[in-house]
Formats: C-alpha cells, sequence, structure tokens
C-alpha cells in the first residue's frame, strides 16, 4: 500500500492560513507561499510536496496545520492523496516487520457462527460469503437452529416454512445520515480538488453544534440573561445567543430588553422605522392577543434586525419617564411574546429583588449568566447563581441548570492587545474552572474588538469569536 512506504524522512510540515497564506517547511526548509486564495495555496503546498518525494521515489508523510488543527497525509509521486494512520517503519536490517493478523471484524466473525441480522432490514440475515462457483448470497428468515445444524438438515426439514415475521417489524429504509466530506482547512481544501476527506473532530464537533440549535422545540422557549452585576456583558450575550438562534433555526425569535426601567439593547441593535418599546406593546396586548390579530401586527413593536434575523423588544427609552415595569406587565408581555414568536431571549437589569427580575425568572427555561475576566463580575455572578439556589423549586434547578459564559474581556467599553489580553485570557479560564463544578456548562468567549462598542453584528465578528458563540448557543439550547 501505498501508506506503508511513506517514512518520517524526511520531516514535512504544511501550513494552510485562512488570510489566503501557507507554509511548507521540508527538514527544516521554509517554502512561504502566497496566492489569490485557499485553493491555489493548497495547489503549491502539493507541488512542492509531490516534487519531493518524485525525487525520493516513494510518497511521503506530511503533518499539515490548519484552522481545524492537526492532521497527517499521504502523498505519493503521481500527487494522490490519502489520509495517513501510524505504522511501523521498516525494521533497520531491511526486512519488514511481521504482519500481524487482523482480527475479523464483529459482522465477520458473527456470520461465521451465527446468523446476523442485515443492517438497516430488521428481521432479514445475509448468509456467510461462499466461494466462487458456489451457490449464490441469499436473504433468508431468521430460524433458532445453529448454522452447523442447518446446513445438514434434511431435505424434507428444510421444505418446511420457517417462522415469518409480521412486514411491519420490517424496513429496507436507511436511516444513518451520509457523512458529507470535510469542507474546511486542509482536509476541506483536498475534498474539493477531487480528494475525499472526512471531516476533522473539530469540524464534526462544529455540525454537531449547529444541529443541536437548528432545533425545532414544541412549544415557546424563554431564556434569561442574568447578573447582577453591570458590565458583565450581558447585552452583547443576549444578541449573540438570538442571532445564532435565530439564524440556525429559522424559528421567530426575539430579543426582550426587561430592564425595569431604561436598558441598553436599543443602543447596541439596529432600530426600525418607529420608536415603540415594550410599554407600547404592553398597552396593545388586548388587540394582540384577540383571534382575530394577524401575526405581522407584531412588527409595529419590535425591531427587525436585516442581517442576524432577530427582533428587539426595546426598554422604555424615555428620559423624562419614570416607569418601573411591574411584574404583571412582564406577564402580559410574556404572553403576547409566547403567540408571536418560538424563542424569546430576555435582557435583564441589575436587581435581582426587584419585580419584573422576579417575573422573568418565574417564565425562564434556561439560564444565561455572563461574567467578564473581571473578578467582581464573577462574584456577582456567583451571588446571583447563590440566591436563586436559595430558594428552592424552579429557581433552584434554574441556577443548578445554568450555563456560565465567560467572556476574555476587562471591560466592555475598551480594547484590549498585548499583556492586558493575555491576563484576561488567563482570568477568565481561573474564573471558567471555578464555576465549572457548580453549573451545568461553562463557555469561553475569546476578546473581539466587534463586541467592544457600537451596534453589534454576528458577521461583523472573527471566526474564532463566532465559533465560540455557537458553542454556547448549544449549551444553551441543550437545555430547552
Amino acid at each position: 500500500m501505498m501508506e506503508t512506504q511513506a517514512l518520517d524522512f524526511p520531516k514535512i510540515n504544511a501550513v494552510l492560513r485562512t488570510n489566503g497564506t501557507g507554509e511548507v517547511t521540508i527538514n527544516g526548509t521554509s517554502h512561504a507561499i502566497e496566492a489569490a486564495d485557499e485553493a491555489a495555496v493548497l495547489n503549491d503546498a502539493l507541488r512542492l510536496i509531490t516534487e519531493t518525494a518524485v525525487q525520493l521515489g516513494r510518497p511521503v508523510r506530511v503533518s499539515t496545520t490548519d484552522p481545524d488543527g492537526q492532521g497527517l497525509i499521504i502523498v505519493s509521486p503521481d500527487g494522490v492523496v490519502s489520509e495517513a494512520t501510524p505504522i511501523k517503519p521498516t525494521s533497520r536490517s531491511g526486512q519488514e516487520a511481521s504482519p500481524v493478523p487482523a482480527a475479523p471484524s464483529p459482522e465477520r466473525a458473527e456470520a461465521t457462527t451465527a446468523p446476523a441480522p442485515t443492517p438497516g432490514v430488521p428481521g432479514l440475515e445475509e448468509s456467510p460469503a461462499q466461494p466462487a462457483g458456489d451457490t449464490p448470497v441469499t436473504f433468508g428468515a431468521i430460524t433458532a437452529a445453529p448454522a452447523q445444524e442447518t446446513a445438514t438438515a434434511s431435505p424434507a426439514a428444510a421444505a418446511e416454512p420457517a417462522a415469518r415475521r409480521s412486514l411491519k417489524d420490517t424496513s429496507f429504509l436507511v436511516s444513518a445520515p451520509v457523512l458529507q466530506p470535510a469542507t474546511r482547512g486542509w482536509r476541506g481544501a483536498l475534498s474539493r480538488l477531487g480528494f475525499r476527506m472526512d471531516p476533522s473532530p473539530e469540524e464534526l464537533a462544529e455540525r454537531d453544534d449547529i444541529r443541536t440549535v437548528s432545533q425545532h422545540w414544541p412549544g415557546p422557549r424563554t431564556v434569561a440573561v442574568v447578573n447582577r452585576k453591570g458590565g458583565a456583558n450581558k447585552t452583547p450575550t443576549v444578541v449573540m445567543l438570538s442571532a445564532i438562534l435565530a439564524r440556525y433555526s429559522g424559528a421567530a425569535t426575539v430579543a426582550w430588553d426587561n430592564n425595569e426601567s431604561q436598558g441598553t439593547l436599543g443602543w447596541r441593535t439596529e432600530k426600525g422605522g418607529h420608536d415603540n418599546s415594550v410599554l407600547d406593546l404592553i398597552d396593545s396586548s388586548q388587540a394582540l392577543l384577540s383571534p382575530s390579530a394577524q401575526a405581522a401586527e407584531i412588527a409595529r413593536f419590535v425591531h427587525h434586525q436585516t442581517a442576524d434575523k432577530f427582533d428587539v423588544l426595546r426598554s422604555d427609552e424615555n428620559d423624562e419617564g419614570d416607569h418601573e415595569v411591574t411584574a404583571e406587565e412582564v406577564d402580559i408581555a410574556h404572553q403576547v411574546l409566547t403567540r408571536y414568536y418560538r424563542l424569546i431571549v430576555m435582557d435583564s437589569g441589575n436587581t435581582a429583588r426587584a419585580a419584573n427580575w422576579r417575573r422573568m425568572i418565574h417564565h425562564t427555561n434556561q439560564l444565561v449568566v455572563p461574567v467578564t475576566a473581571i473578578e467582581d463580575r464573577a462574584e456577582a455572578a456567583r451571588l446571583t447563581l447563590q440566591t436563586l439556589e436559595s430558594r428552592g423549586g424552579h429557581d433552584a434547578e434554574l441556577a443548578r441548570n445554568a450555563v456560565v459564559i465567560v467572556s476574555e474581556s476587562t471591560d466592555a467599553k475598551r480594547s484590549m492587545s498585548g499583556d492586558a489580553l493575555k491576563r484576561a485570557k488567563d482570568e477568565a479560564q481561573r474564573i471558567a474552572g471555578a464555576f465549572t463544578p457548580h453549573v451545568r456548562a461553562v463557555v469561553r468567549i475569546p476578546y473581539d474588538p466587534a463586541l467592544v462598542n457600537g451596534p453589534i453584528r454576528y458577521d461583523a465578528l472573527q471566526p474564532p469569536t463566532q465559533r465560540a458563540w455557537l458553542a454556547a448557543a448549544a449549551a444553551v439550547a441543550k437545555g430547552f
């Protein structure tokens, strides 16, 4: 086989970057690659590697690195690429190591002793393979007799009808999904060139997260984002979770600023063609809940995010107003929103004793607690969870099942770099580790300048930040 001829010499490392550059290092000699796109970078890299294989007259093993991680491939002198698996090199005497007999697969072993059901076809079996010229492979009904007895059975016994199973217990449909080839990194680039490569573990994990956030659940779901300390990243968390759940699931999603007076969700999101807020929605609740109300009427009260596909229900932004949302008004607004939306993601104020805050918790299915890499934000998060746990019942269950999202930033209004960023990473890791034993999931979010100031857009985030928020949204969705 091609792979068994590929030795560890020469040492070849190939790097594929997302910015259209790459690098191939052969025994310490680096060859930088710049091209118009990823495919051109890959072609140049394969050319260099193939030339090395041609000079040696045998395949070479290549260690690959890309944003998804590391891997091993084999490149032959004629340019054929395959995945590599660790093998033992030939001995110094030039003799090959004695091959280890491969253990028969469970299917083959089972076929030699007893009939095995055919995958996807309950009640049917496939006979063991027979030499050429013998009776062709056939399918027969499962019987209780051993295989040897079946082979020696008399013709009269063979003619007896076997016990039959109901056709309702049989299906020829194969339900297992077909694994799609890799789409990212070295594996994805090779797949696009015609070398079908399986996705990396990182890509498989991302696909699993996408499936999780793409589900539709029976009945509406409400997510509450809470931390009694300001500047803990509550509003960016609400925006990111809403954007990801709306984008991937296609479900009607609304982000609701449940601040008791004036919140900031409206400042960080796109404004619609009106100035209406939650107070206007409450005033019109009777009409919105009437049997004759149409789905599109909710647009008069929410602000649609054209890129991220969710709506925003703003808090009252009247500087001269002094109204504070009551528990009864939370009930009314929630009743209206569950009539028009599948998913509700609620921003909150900083007072766990406020009536609207406590009523929000009553309606919550999943609790999310964001923190930044500052100890007082983490302490406030701990106290928030402790308060809910002490109340028992539904509140305590929410605390135990909470998702903590730790952002690697120290101040939502200030950019970071250098040593400050490193310190923030270390502190975020410490905080995440401390929360892990107490909640269902903890997710870390890398620092991203696109989250510091101004309107928040999912597309403006760096790819690692997008991936981290996808993992956070999947952790949340697993609690629905």
